[in-house]
């Protein structure tokens, strides 16, 4: 029995949206989908009675607040996602990462959603080299997408109420396949130049990532929506895998796509510098004393699930396409 009926999920049509949705209608919620769909929709199963598209913009809070109306819970997925893009233009990331967070918040909950779900980023930790990063590690934001990320957090707390329940997720890197793909995260980029050039450029390679399999990522949104209120009220979750170095991701890579493709013969790594210095070692043990959640895929699972989408060709065109890069999509239809 769901303890919940009807999910709005922003950002629905985004890189994870696009694995999350299809299973929240297989799990038998009805689900309303409000994106500026940047990236399109044809991915989505739109023949399923189940599924809603609203082409909106969460700036529009009166659109949103439409949107809410009926709704139980909502995931707050949408954002100018990573920090590169804001090499865009700042405002429109301001506008959108944390101008219009908390009115949307308070328009979910005067609709009377009974619970938010806020998709946070590990980023927000920036470089640290303590051995486990909790959550009550210190926020030293590199950029501004981890600087609003972590802004954010506290302005959907100070709303939550009996009937509201609000908690923060801190994903670690996403990685793996899904219907909008993106080619621009790291095991994803390094799978792809593995495959299609023959060799992985490195940049830097010191820096450890936490990285998460994208169908994790599901599964606990998932969780989300059926988790008592009490164990999830107020509270903020990393959710990581595998604590990696950039260097140790490559090796992986190179390991799994000789074995995936060993007509391509050996893949060579190449070191390049870098200016992306971010560092951190996420500690997920939270989320597991709380829930019992775990992830149950490693990042070999995430580029053998890559590596099977290009011997399907499911991802064409990988390096000319701007429709797996937030950025050159964002760049190419001039988004404001």
């Amino acid at each position: 029995m769901l303890q919940f009926k009807k999910i709005l999920v922003t950002g629905g049509s985004g890189y994870v949206g696009s694995r999350l949705v299809p299973e929240l209608l297989d799990d038998g919620y009805e689900v309303t989908v409000y994106d500026a769909m940047y990236f399109g929709n044809d991915f989505l199963p739109k023949d399923n009675p189940n599924l809603t598209l609203i082409e909106g913009d969460i700036r529009d809070t009166a659109s949103l607040a439409k949107a809410c109306e009926g709704m139980d819970a909502v995931l707050s997925l949408a954002c100018i996602s990573n920090d590169a893009s804001f090499v865009l233009n700042e405002q429109l990331s301001t506008s959108v990462n944390l101008d219009a967070f908390e009115p949307m918040v308070v328009a979910a909950k005067n609709a009377g959603v009974k619970r938010f779900v806020y998709c946070s980023s590990s980023s927000v930790y920036g470089v640290s080299d303590a051995p486990e990063v909790t959550e009550e590690h210190p926020l030293v934001p590199l950029t501004l997408y981890n600087k609003y990320k972590g802004m954010c957090e506290p302005r959907l707390f100070k709303h939550m109420a009996d009937d509201f329940t609000c908690v923060a997720i801190r994903p670690a890197t996403v990685c793996g396949y899904a219907p909008r793909c993106r080619l621009d995260l790291s095991v994803n980029i390094l799978t792809n130049h593995a495959i299609n050039n023959g060799v992985i450029t490195v940049f830097g390679g010191d820096q450890k990532r936490p990285n998460l399999y994208v169908g994790d990522m599901c599964s606990l949104y998932r969780l989300m929506l059926s988790a008592p209120a009490e164990k999830i009220q107020g509270e903020i979750f990393n959710a990581g895998y595998q604590n990696q170095t950039i260097m140790e991701i490559a090796q992986i890579v190179k390991k799994v796509v000789e074995e995936e493709f060993p007509e391509k013969g050996e893949i060579g790594i190449k070191v390049t510098e870098t200016d992306d210095n971010r560092s951190y070692h996420i500690n997920s043990d939270k989320i597991f004393k709380t829930l019992g959640y775990k992830p149950q895929h490693s990042i070999e699972d995430a580029v053998r699930s890559l590596c099977q989408a290009f011997r399907e060709d499911k991802l064409p065109k990988s390096f000319d396409n701007d429709w797996y890069y937030n950025v050159r999509t964002m760049q190419a239809i001039n988004a404001t």
